[in-house]
């Protein structure tokens, strides 16, 4: 969970109230008898927002608990759900919403979110949306970006590479005029980043229509993605090391890696690892399959969930909806937790924030952050990402370490969940 910890850096008349500045009074129930909601989260000063809402919604208050996050917090809700104890509300990433919507945690909130869809962009409120009925309010979301060493990028006679062939004609460059140097590193642990560079190749590895799953992790766009990579790496101009390790992390600080393709919260992460660093990085959109395409995925990021256990479901919704879209809100999550909101508005807010200590000169980091989530779109995840994760990971580790085709790690994944999710009752279109 390391982007968790580290990036810290989506109703009805009632619901319009609170988004609208929610002044201080009950402004949640139009029922003089206090209701009481529980929500689980993990992210840190979440108890000062939650304290915001209490102080001005006297009528419902929340208790806020830190549940850990990622699969752990998953795991646990799927078993408090079925001794009927779960909270009202839970902090989920968006890969793991799916299968908690299929165990049975997550609840249908559309009819509690019709006035606020249009405070999202359409592949952010996307990510809490399944076949046709919503069942969350996203927090946060991470667009991918490339976060690179400008300085040393200027000494080798370039920008930021604007398309993936530039990158692989970068990577080049740069390792023959230093061969310990790399432009990047791109294990097969990182099965978030290899998602995100499929959908923004084309690809959606899952999809599910009349609850009908279709899964395209072996699709031709998936295993282009494969192919390019492989090139790199056999040719010996990129690396495949596990990241944010000693070894990594000296790499960072002697200028040997010099870039990280992965999202808007890296900059945070690599602050922490590589302080000496600080204002020789510089944040650009990632490179591009097709030069002047400008979709990118997003990469990690949560919502705000209301559980079946729940008896106050509107209640619970329009907490969700004041966390994730109200200015109170809004300011709480990028002033006290430093996220970078899912919302249009909290982005627009963001934009008045100083750049990231890693990156101080470049003053238009927040307004290009939200010009790239403007465009941004979702991965599809599915209910079985752990399947997927564990499969992936294991054999695109055996096809680097046993010099065999990589595309085979994605095709050997498919197959797996596929067989999964047959074997767990869902409807699956591939043979």
């Amino acid at each position: 969970m390391r982007k968790r910890s580290l990036m810290g850096f989506a109703a009805v008349a009632v619901l319009a109230v609170a988004l609208s500045g929610c002044a201080a009074g009950d402004g949640a129930s139009a029922s003089d008898k206090t209701v009481s909601l529980k929500i689980w989260g993990w992210t840190a000063k979440t108890q000062q927002v939650v304290d915001t809402w209490n102080k001005t919604h006297p009528s419902v208050q929340v208790k806020y608990t830190d549940a850990g996050g990622g699969n752990d917090s998953a795991a646990k809700l799927r078993t408090a759900t079925r001794a009927g104890n779960a909270p009202d509300i839970a902090l989920v990433e968006y890969q793991t919403l799916p299968s908690l919507v299929t165990a049975g945690v997550a609840s249908d909130i559309t009819k509690y979110t019709k006035g606020i869809q249009d405070k999202f962009t359409e592949g952010t409120w996307a990510q809490t949306t399944f076949d046709g009925k919503v069942y969350g309010i996203p927090q946060d979301v991470g667009p991918m970006a490339f976060t690179y060493r400008q300085d040393l990028f200027q000494k080798y006679g370039f920008g930021a590479p604007k398309t993936w062939d530039e990158f692989a004609s970068d990577a080049r460059v740069i390792h023959e005029a230093d061969p310990g140097a790399y432009i990047a590193s791109m294990p097969p642990t990182e099965f978030g980043s290899w998602a995100g560079l499929a959908t923004q190749a084309g690809a959606t590895w899952w999809s599910v229509k009349d609850g009908k799953w279709t899964v395209g992790i072996a699709d031709e766009a998936s295993l282009k993605v494969a192919d390019f990579f492989q090139k790199l790496s056999d040719d010996g101009v990129i690396l495949t090391e596990p990241l944010l390790t000693p070894q990594y992390d000296k790499s960072l600080n002697d200028g040997k890696i010099l870039s990280w393709p992965s999202a808007v919260w890296a900059p945070g992460v690599l602050a922490s690892v590589t302080p000496g660093t600080a204002g020789k990085w510089a944040m650009a959109p990632l490179p591009a399959w097709k030069a002047g395409e400008t979709t990118v995925p997003f990469q990690g990021g949560s919502a705000l969930v209301v559980t079946k256990n729940s008896k106050h479901p509107q209640q619970a919704a329009e907490f969700a909806a004041w966390y994730n879209a109200s200015k109170a809100g809004l300011e709480g999550m990028i002033n006290k937790q430093a996220l970078y909101p899912a919302a249009i508005a909290g982005q627009k807010l963001a934009s008045s924030q100083k750049p990231p200590a890693l990156m101080p000169q470049q003053t238009d980091f927040y307004k290009l952050a939200a010009t790239i989530s403007k465009t941004a779109k979702p991965i599809t995840w599915g209910p079985d990402v752990d399947v997927a994760s564990t499969t992936f990971t294991d054999r695109l580790s055996k096809a680097i370490n046993n010099h065999t085709a990589w595309r085979d790690a994605f095709t050997a994944t498919q197959k797996a969940v596929v067989a999964d999710m047959k074997k767990n009752g869902f409807k699956v279109t591939n043979k």
